[in-house]
């Protein structure tokens, strides 16, 4: 896993949906499809989610039925694209909230789910991340983990995990970083670009009107890319998946 690629043009699918609910649903039934694709391949399934507000209709969603009698559950493993450093009862922690309204509701072996942790000093959290990272991937030295999917939000000032823009992240080459900022505005853990751009299904969920000037700048306007913008899968298939007010502006 995790060799080097010639990248090669990806044009992303974009899928405008009427509302959130419409949005959970086509989220969910691609990862049940990636999902039993990914077992059928690889015998595993490895998925990293994002934190924020949109993803919350998708994971309640996958802890009903018909979805959560559709996934491989046992096969399933379960990263983070990122993490605030509070504690996993603070209400902004992204694994509390996957827990409270996915997690302890499904089937999945609790060593398959895998949090970045914030017990830790962030520095050494995003060390010992990098460490798990490696050995499940079983990575060797330059090499970088291969998700099946990877879902990203963004947020108003076009930042994706948590790699905001002018920040030193944005070139980062190891796996996983420290970075701070944000809101709140807190210590984070993030997976780098070099890592999302290896996903082979990468979503973006992206929802409301307070979204479509920014998502217009990723699409339309080239002369200063987003950290969002420069998620440019190597390999992999990229879609985004939009409500009507966050493709407002779109042409």
């Amino acid at each position: 896993m995790g060799k080097k690629q010639t990248k090669k043009i990806t044009r992303p699918e974009v899928l405008i949906k009427a509302d959130m609910a419409a949005m959970a649903a086509t989220a969910a039934d691609l990862l049940v499809k990636t999902a039993h694709t990914a077992v059928g391949r690889y015998c595993r399934f490895t998925m990293a989610l994002s934190g924020g507000s949109t993803p919350r209709l998708l994971h309640k969603m996958l802890a009903e039925k018909p979805f959560s009698e559709r996934i491989p559950w046992d096969r399933t493993h379960i990263f983070w694209v990122d993490e605030r450093c509070v504690p996993v009862e603070d209400l902004s922690s992204n694994y509390g909230m996957a827990k409270r309204d996915l997690l302890n509701r499904v089937p999945i072996p609790r060593e398959n789910i895998h949090p970045m942790d914030v017990d830790l000093p962030p520095e050494e959290g995003a060390r010992k991340y990098q460490e798990i990272l490696t050995d499940f991937f079983k990575l060797k030295e330059g090499r970088f983990p291969v998700f099946d999917l990877i879902f990203l939000g963004i947020g108003r000032d076009g930042h994706t995990a948590s790699i905001f823009p002018g920040q030193a992240a944005l070139e980062e080459k190891k796996l996983i970083v420290h970075v701070k900022g944000g809101d709140p505005f807190v210590d984070r853990i993030t997976l780098t670009l070099p890592v999302l751009n290896r996903g082979r299904n990468i979503v973006f969920l992206v929802s409301g009107k307070g979204k479509a000037e920014i998502v217009r700048t990723i699409f339309e306007d080239g002369s200063d890319p987003p950290p969002a913008a420069r998620v440019e899968p190597l390999f992999g298939r990229l879609t985004w998946i939009l409500d009507l007010g966050a493709a407002a502006l779109l042409a």
